[in-house]
């Protein structure tokens, strides 16, 4: 399934260790490669969850300036609920918000089939071994993907073995078969409803979060980013 139509993407998360504001940590990245083009964009995350794989598809669409008609998933669970006795994916409520805000035909890879995604898998590898070696050392995770769009931009210079022209010059054709951007913007986050607590506090993701104290014993509204969360009453 190696897909080179120039309105197609691939997606994929992988893992990298490095040092972030002092500590060492797992880097969870987020890739979207164009095989058309073979451009790719990488963004770095603390973890990966539902709000990193939102945001990584903002992010990516921004710097590409356009959205694929298709793009191929592996079955992680953030997109897949469930997968039926027929193979049919039955998605995940945050995974179809995000297909019917941008309009995407969301695909899937056979499970155990890492090879129907070939050229995002080579992409992670690439970046891996090319952007994150030495391993990654920031005071941030802002610095971090500052510098990973950079190496991004970077590599369109660059002319592979059998092309005459660089992934530059062939994205400028991959873009003309973008969709565009649409006018309202999508929230890279995760909503949950819960209660604030005697002491006004909402737990999330294991964490707890002060809210105003007036919240206190009152059903809210929590939507969840990557580095932070937001809340207010729910009426």
């Amino acid at each position: 399934m190696h897909e080179r139509r120039p309105d197609h993407a691939q997606v994929d998360f992988s893992e990298t260790l490095g040092t972030i504001g002092g500590l060492e940590c797992k880097i969870h990245f987020y890739v979207m490669s164009l095989p058309h083009s073979d451009a790719v964009f990488v963004k770095g995350y603390p973890t990966e969850t539902t709000e990193a794989f939102c945001d990584g598809h903002v992010s990516a669409f921004a710097f590409f300036g356009g959205i694929p008609q298709t793009i191929l998933y592996d079955n992680t669970r953030i997109a897949v609920a469930r997968i039926l006795g027929d193979r049919t994916r039955v998605r995940t409520q945050r995974f179809t918000e995000l297909q019917s805000h941008y309009l995407i035909d969301g695909r899937f890879g056979r499970p155990a089939r890492e090879n129907d995604k070939g050229n995002v898998e080579g992409m992670v590898g690439f970046t891996r071994r090319n952007f994150m070696v030495p391993p990654p050392r920031f005071n941030s995770f802002d610095d971090l993907n500052a510098h990973l769009e950079q190496r991004c931009l970077e590599r369109q210079g660059d002319k592979l073995r059998g092309h005459e022209q660089t992934i530059g010059n062939r994205l400028i054709s991959n873009r003309e078969a973008l969709m565009g951007l649409p006018v309202a913007e999508y929230e890279a986050c995760v909503h949950v409803s819960t209660r604030a607590t005697s002491i006004s506090t909402v737990r999330y993701r294991s964490n707890d979060y002060s809210v105003p104290v007036t919240y206190a014993h009152h059903d809210v509204h929590v939507r969840g980013f990557v580095h932070e969360c937001h809340h207010r009453l729910r009426q």
